[in-house]
């Protein structure tokens, strides 16, 4: 493969009409840039492609598949050699499948400010495999719990919870104040539902699951051991902790609209900008809907999600006890990302196109734009204020902002799980998940069907080749 030459105008630029015109020339190439059905993600590609375009001369086309062919037609696609793609979009799940053919992110986009301008969680954790960086972060995912300020900080509600359950009312600060607000503001009779999640199989079930999970299985003193042993990659989601967020997440039911089990993460979305629930639980795209096109504007609060006083320990095989309330927020998906195949015979103009993407006036403008699905993962779209106040009032902005610099710098954060054959996982997963949602089988029964399936496919894959991949991408050193 030819060298990777970057044009030094274009990384000093990396942005829209800042560079001279045709800079680089890409004059006759054609970028094929895929991703998921759009709006969320693929547009904000699109609106990149103009800018770039302009800039270098090239043409750039966005081709959109349902989120569920993704994986299988990226990865026939490489593996075959097939030349198909120059640009894809995914998530970071998948990157330790198709690290080996992907090509490397040239150093030039690898220093400088704007690089040092992303967050490390992303920079540093999710965006390399096996020591080289072959992905670039184009949203910053996490799960996060948004609240109405209108019901917060409503004077009768305030006196009436307080009176009910003998504490003020507030952000909920661990999972039990969490459920007390659902039941509290529960009003079918009213139009009005306690909270909103996504529980539908193929809807993003799963991470909604994990974000319950992480406070109760992300030991801060066994890190890596909230998905499996790190010792011996023996499976650890049928354990206690586990069995405890399942039977939460399968509660929160009883305080979601009618239809529940039919949502996906889409869905939750409108029912909170609407005002249908008093919260929910969503990556940052439900804050920006809310105060943009929903009826809540001016009333988007944000929080951490909930923590836990109490982590299951695997290595004694008990519930450790903690004085003060451990967040644990789970880094969901983990935000989308771009790499470039390595069968791409434009990849200049490819890492050139990420660079248009990535770069701080593009992003900028993507992370304010309502459904791009782009939301912050650089420190400078947590500190440009002002960038937001098209979107959210002063209160919002510092309630939605601070939430994410929160999650990210805390020091329990989970990060999402990372390893070969991830999609036979969540597989496994989700059709057992599923049927303990629908109550066809208890919620121990489905954990310790998911235990065996996913033993069962770490053998498969090779237990000692699986075990290296783990503890590299939870940050541990080889055995």
């Amino acid at each position: 493969m030819k060298r990777l030459l970057l044009s030094t105008v274009a990384f000093a630029a990396l942005g829209a009409g800042t560079a001279l015109a045709c800079e680089p020339d890409y004059t006759g190439v054609t970028l094929n840039v895929s991703t998921q059905n759009g709006p969320a993600i693929a547009s904000a590609l699109a609106a990149a492609a103009v800018s770039w375009e302009e800039r270098t001369c090239g043409t750039v086309n966005v081709i959109e598949f349902p989120f569920g062919e993704l994986y299988p037609k990226f990865l026939t696609a490489m593996s075959q050699q097939t030349g198909d793609f120059d640009v894809i979009g995914f998530v970071p799940a998948w990157l330790p499948d198709f690290s080996t053919f992907l090509s490397s992110m040239p150093a030039e986009l690898q220093e400088g400010s704007n690089w040092d301008d992303i967050h490390p969680v992303y920079r540093e954790r999710l965006m390399t495999w096996n020591g080289e960086v072959k992905s670039a972060t184009m949203d910053g995912d996490m799960h996060m719990l948004n609240l109405r300020a209108d019901l917060l900080e409503d004077p009768d509600e305030m006196a009436a919870f307080e009176a009910a359950y003998g504490y003020p009312l507030a952000a909920p600060v661990t999972w039990e104040q969490y459920y007390d607000q659902a039941e509290f503001f529960h009003r079918p009779d009213d139009g009005l539902f306690g909270t909103a999640e996504a529980y539908r199989r193929g809807g993003q079930q799963f991470w909604y699951f994990f974000s319950h999970a992480a406070s109760y299985t992300n030991h801060p003193d066994n890190p890596g051991s909230m998905f499996f042993d790190p010792e011996t990659m023996e499976a650890q989601i049928n354990n206690p902790g586990w069995l405890r967020a399942l039977e939460e997440y399968k509660r929160g039911l009883d305080f979601n609209p009618p239809g529940a089990l039919n949502n996906g993460s889409g869905d939750v979305r409108p029912l909170y900008a609407g005002g249908t629930v008093a919260m929910n639980i969503d990556w940052a795209d439900s804050g920006v809907l809310g105060s943009t096109e929903g009826s809540i504007e001016g009333h988007v609060r944000t929080a951490m999600l909930p923590g836990s006083t109490e982590i299951w320990n695997h290595v004694t095989g008990e519930w450790d006890s903690y004085d003060e309330v451990v967040h644990s927020p789970f880094l969901a998906f983990g935000g989308w990302q771009l790499a470039v195949p390595a069968d791409s015979e434009n990849p200049e103009a490819a890492w050139d196109f990420v660079a248009e993407v990535i770069s701080p006036e593009v992003s900028g403008q993507a992370i304010v734009t309502a459904n791009s699905g782009v939301n912050p993962y650089r420190f400078s779209h947590y500190e440009n204020l002002e960038n937001w106040s098209s979107v959210f009032s002063e209160e919002e902005a510092a309630s939605y902002l601070g939430a994410q610099r929160a999650s990210l710098d805390a020091p329990n954060v989970a990060l999402d799980l990372r390893l070969p054959g991830f999609f036979s996982y969540t597989e496994i997963l989700e059709i057992e998940l599923s049927k303990a949602l629908a109550g066809q089988v208890t919620p121990q029964e489905a954990l310790d069907a998911i235990a065996e399936g996913w033993d069962a496919l770490t053998d498969e894959f090779g237990r000692d080749t699986q075990l290296a991949a783990y503890r590299a991408s939870v940050g541990l050193p080889p055995m």
